[in-house]
């Protein structure tokens, strides 16, 4: 039988902690472009804005998210 070393808690709660708050970013970040959008369509009178805006900010948290994982894998 090989001998398990112990769990470091506290840096998985951290880690938790951390993909919570990825979550949270991702979503405000699509939210917050969204109603840019939809307000730069009502000011310039447009269709295409709330789209083009809300897709921008889907990638952007995208790679956030990305950017963010690849640091916490880091050993």
């Amino acid at each position: 039988m090989s001998q398990q070393k112990p769990r470091n808690d506290s840096n998985l709660l951290r880690t938790a902690a951390s993909l919570s708050g990825i979550a949270i970013q991702m979503g405000a970040t699509i939210y917050l472009g969204n109603l840019l959008g939809a307000w730069l369509d009502e000011k310039f009178q447009k269709t295409f804005l709330e789209d083009t805006i809300t897709l921008l900010a889907v990638f952007l948290s995208i790679y956030l998210v990305i950017k963010k994982v690849m640091s916490l894998n880091k050993p």
